[in-house]
């Protein structure tokens, strides 16, 4: 069973974040406390435990069986289906004494896997309320944090930033020894880890338990605080000293404990740069003053703030442009050439991700016209067409400019590449609007050569088959290839269509009983899942599962979640048959 809820939340969280919205509202904190018939000498004593439950409630629901109500009040701050809940809590100013988590975490953000909640807790909301010091009982006053999802302390510190800018440093004539050194003391200095995040928000916090790496699922979670309970005192609970019973109790699951970052730590210097970007005590003007001194720096550490100035720079609106103060900051940056020069002259030996981010923010800034823009583009897109082999990032990267009015430049790239003879520079410019190329990617989705495969996953990914005649015919060449590896792994790119086509679900479902492998038919089975299989869910293909599955190790898998679905479906179709015949 705990497998089976892994695979059905796996599928329900690959739905879910296809749907993930890309900005949120200011949100809230807290419900005030409502204590009646206590005195205030009774509700002054107890601890407040608050609770932000994003997704299961047996973490929470675990400590309140064992805390003793008379010691601990439970407060749930967040209200299901209200935008601002995080804001309005802050501003009731609450003293929290403990504050639990519990939530799916990316991240990004606290979410659920639960189709029907949309509720969610974004970490840049949290970082929002603890710089502008609008939540200080919750954010300072507070003594454990419990932060229950995967990776929520997680130390790594994303390395590829420093390493990428010292890439860009050799490139640019320093020495490696140099390069080292600068990369190095600004990795020191502007550490972006996950758990460097969590010390930022929670400020002066005694303790902040989370996980490094995965975390357990809510019933198992519950069932270790369970444990802990029974074997210690609950009186450690909200004492704010490291409670090494707890993690001992967790050993397995990576629990680790922090303090939070305090006033006095080497590092408070730079929590206070990045609290400047969300501070809401600033003006925008204000905000865009600071970038400009950033931008006046070294461009390496430009780099590190890369992030957040392209945030706040989306978050403007036209109408904030069109402001005076914003507008004069703005005309200021524009009319820098020295820090113009600078960061352009960095953006040339970037990555090219980063490079594309780089050339799109020297836009922003006013660094780049309309027409010097596109001629930046273009001339990355010819420098990976012309690499000896394109990876599936590169031709990823190119998919992801296809919408930017560069369609018109595709013949001269094609012109200027033998794009006929490699399936990577086909793919990238099948992206760019190519007829003809779109037709190779359509080969190469079953072709024995899984390189090919793949790219044509990253083409079909930016241009899902649109066409029904076109899916039916990939459906009918699937069923005739030969690899069973490549085969699954076609039916795979075939699923992310979420095809609605009846024919071409139905072409696909009957290789089910044909192939003599698992990993073919568990791809059929995702397939199905993700596909619109309404038409299909009958008796009949229900039989044909359960009669021509193939054995396989480890216990229930895809193929047992989708003979449910399909069973709990025809079961629907069949109450409905027999209402309206009743």
């Amino acid at each position: 069973m705990p497998q089976q809820r892994e695979t059905e939340r796996g599928i329900l969280c690959v739905k879910k974040l296809q749907k993930k919205k890309l900005s949120v509202a200011a949100s809230a904190l807290f419900l005030a406390l409502a204590v009646s018939g206590w005195s205030t000498a009774t509700a002054a004593s107890k601890r407040t435990v608050c609770t932000i439950t994003v997704n299961s409630p047996d973490e929470k629901e675990a400590f309140r069986r064992h805390l003793p109500a008379q010691e601990y009040e439970f407060v749930e701050l967040l209200e299901r289906g209200r935008s601002d809940w995080l804001a309005s809590a802050c501003r009731k100013q609450v003293h929290c004494d403990i504050l639990i988590v519990s939530g799916h975490f990316n991240g990004a953000e606290f979410y659920s896997d639960k189709a029907e909640i949309d509720d969610f807790l974004p970490v840049q909301e949290m970082e929002r309320a603890s710089c502008s010091a609008s939540c200080p009982g919750l954010f300072s006053n507070v003594k454990e944090v419990y932060l229950f999802g995967c990776n929520t302390l997680n130390p790594e510190t994303m390395p590829s930033v420093a390493q990428e800018i010292q890439r860009n440093l050799e490139r640019a004539g320093q020495s490696r020894a140099d390069a080292a050194r600068v990369s190095s003391a600004l990795a020191r200095r502007h550490a972006k880890s996950i758990r460097d995040v969590a010390r930022r928000i929670f400020v002066n916090v005694p303790a902040i338990y989370g996980f490094s790496s995965r975390a357990p699922l809510g019933p198992t979670a519950a069932s270790l605080v369970d444990r802990y309970f029974q074997s210690s005192p609950g009186d450690r609970i909200g004492s704010g000293s490291v409670n090494r019973r707890l993690l001992a109790s967790f050993a397995a699951n990576s629990m680790t404990v922090v303090g939070g970052m305090l006033s006095g730590d080497p590092e408070a210097s730079d929590r206070a740069e990045a609290c400047r970007f969300v501070d809401e005590r600033l003006s925008s003007a204000e905000k865009l003053a600071f970038i400009h001194r950033i931008l006046r720096r070294d461009t390496a550490e430009a780099r590190i703030f890369l992030d957040e100035i392209e945030s706040f720079l989306a978050s403007l609106t036209d109408a904030d442009r069109r402001d005076a103060s914003i507008a004069g900051e703005l005309d200021n940056i524009g009319g820098d050439a020295q820090s113009a020069d600078r960061f352009l002259r960095f953006s040339q030996e970037a990555e090219a991700p980063v490079r594309v981010r780089m050339i799109d923010l020297a836009r922003s800034l006013g660094w780049f016209s309309v027409a010097d823009h596109r001629t930046e583009l273009l001339q990355l897109i010819r420098q990976l067409l012309g690499k000896p082999a394109m990876t599936t990032a590169d031709v990823d990267l190119v998919c992801s400019l296809g919408g930017r009015s560069l369609d018109d430049a595709r013949v001269d790239l094609e012109a200027s590449e033998s794009a006929a003879d490699r399936v990577d520079q086909a793919a990238a410019l099948a992206c760019l609007g190519s007829p003809e190329n779109h037709q190779r990617m359509l080969r190469a989705l079953v072709s024995s050569n899984a390189d090919e495969i793949g790219m044509a996953e990253v083409y079909f990914q930016h241009h899902p088959i649109s066409d029904h005649q076109e899916l039916r015919d990939a459906a009918a060449s699937i069923a005739l290839m030969r690899s069973s590896e490549t085969q699954a792994r076609a039916i795979d790119v075939l699923a992310q269509q979420h095809i609605s086509d009846t024919q071409s679900v139905e072409a696909v479902t009957r290789l089910f009983p044909l192939t003599r492998s698992v990993d073919v038919q568990r791809a059929i089975a995702r397939f199905i899942i993700l596909a619109d299989f309404s038409a299909i869910a009958t008796p009949d293909t229900l039989r044909m599962l359960r009669q021509t599955r193939l054995k396989s190790s480890g216990g229930e898998d895809i193929i047992d979640i989708l003979i449910r679905r399909l069973e709990a479906s025809t079961s629907a179709a069949l109450a409905i048959q027999s209402r309206d015949d009743g």
